[in-house]
Parts: C-alpha cells; structure tokens; sequence
C-alpha cells in the first residue's frame, strides 16, 4: 500500500484544467479547416477531386467546407496546389443545427445552450445512453477516454448510464445501419421526455465514408431528433467535452486558438 501511495505522489496531478484553461493539444492535431481564398487558383477542382466524402464544393463565394461529412484526412490540404487549406489547432466544433457545419470554414456558429427551463433540469446532472449504431469504435474509444482520470467527465455533473430508462438523453455514433435502426428508435423511445439526443463523428451526422451507402440511413438525423452535432474522425475528447458543455451553457467564451 505505501508503494502505492509514493507512486501516485509521482505522478502528480492528472486531469486537465480544460475549462477554464486552453487544453494542450498534441503537434498533430487536426482541428477546424481554414482556407485561403485568394491562393485558390481558377477552376482547380484539386481539393474536392481529392476528397473521399464528397465535403468539399464550390460556389461563388468559392471552397465550401461541410464538416458534416470531414474526415480530417488531409487529403484535400495535400491536393492543394497552391497550399491554401490549413488544418488549425481550432478543437471548437460543436454545432446545434447541421446546417451551420455546410460550410464551416467561412465560420462556425458554435453550440448553444439549451433554454433556462432545459438547464435546470440537465445542467448539473445528465446521464447519457450510448448507442454504437454501426460504428467502427473510434469514436466510441474517445468516448470511454472521458470518463478517465484525464478528462475525469464525472466531476460536470455528466455520466453515461447501461438503461435508456436511466438517461436523459441518447449519444449516438456510427453511420445507423439499417440492421440498428430499429434499436436505436426503440432505444430513444425508452428515455422518458424531455430528453437530448447528440450525434458525435462525421458518420452519425452524415454518414461519413459510408455516405449513401445502402445498408446505412446516412447518420442519426433521419431516425431520431439531434440537439447536437459534434464532428470529427473521430472528434477529440476536449471536442466532444466542449460540445456538452455548451450545450449545458457552462462553457465560457474564449479565444479561438491559433
């Protein structure tokens, strides 16, 4: 036991001060995409050609970016002749309306809270069901990282829960198979009202690189009711803890990062 105790003392403190402060985020992270339009040479279509999910149009405005359906591959920024997308360290991407991720890079309206009558019954305390529907466990092993020492998601008040009947609100991940569909509306069914629902990857909000495919539903939207659209291949765990506490209205504003 004193062993025990002398190497916990070692390690020290373990769990992020994200929020308040800016987390430190690794050298590769790839967070929201810029672009500049003015390198954009004339009809290239280098960038959308690359693309594997279909995410990058254009219009008269120019490059339009859906997060919806980003993988964050960079396979775009590698296309790029003239270098003019940049993945930035941006980790804020959590949205409450898909609409508002179709062109993301010319800026994001971020997540807000739910109304004064929503927050007092699930600000302090929200249990979560999670459904895999489909997923490929990326985003379902970030997901179990918040409830570790690091991101320690417990101490807001958010837990995730084995029964629907438990819950307040259903997080999906994956595409929403057809095989799962029926699941996940029974599975939303079952967690008495009101009740949140939150899609979290590129797949439960359009698909992902299973877009169009006929055995998927093309992400949660088309079954259920989403209140929150959190993107990402998989989406970071300090991305998906912003996503919840803005939704929540406890997640103060701050400077983009750089």
């Amino acid at each position: 036991m004193f062993d025990l105790l002398i190497a916990r003392w070692r390690q020290g403190h373990r769990t992020l001060g994200f929020p308040p402060a800016e987390p430190v985020l690794p050298d590769r992270f790839r967070g929201r995409p810029e672009v500049e339009v003015a390198k954009c040479p004339v009809n290239c279509r280098a960038c959308s050609e690359a693309c594997p999910t279909q995410a990058i149009s254009f219009d008269p405005k120019g490059v339009k970016i859906d997060l919806g359906r980003c993988l964050f591959c960079t396979d775009c920024e590698e296309a790029c002749p003239q270098h003019a997308i940049r993945y930035t360290a941006d980790y804020r991407l959590a949205v409450r309306s898909r609409e508002h991720l179709a062109a993301a890079n010319r800026g994001l309206a971020l997540a807000q809270a739910l109304d004064d009558q929503a927050r007092r019954l699930f600000g302090r305390s929200l249990k979560l069901r999670q459904v895999s529907a489909g997923g490929c466990n990326a985003c379902e092993a970030d997901l179990h990282a918040l409830n570790t020492v690091v991101f320690d998601l417990g101490r807001f008040g958010i837990q995730f829960v084995a029964s629907p009947r438990h819950a307040d609100g259903l997080l999906i991940t994956g595409p929403v198979s057809r095989h799962m569909a029926l699941a996940l509306k029974k599975t939303f069914d079952a967690i008495p009202a009101p009740r949140l629902v939150i899609a979290v990857g590129a797949c439960a909000l359009s698909g992902g690189p299973f877009l169009d495919h006929p055995e998927t539903l093309n992400g949660a939207a088309g079954t259920v009711p989403v209140d929150l659209f959190i993107p990402g291949c998989p989406p970071h765990p300090v991305t998906i803890l912003d996503g919840l506490l803005r939704l929540l209205g406890r997640r103060a504003e701050g400077q983009p990062p750089a």
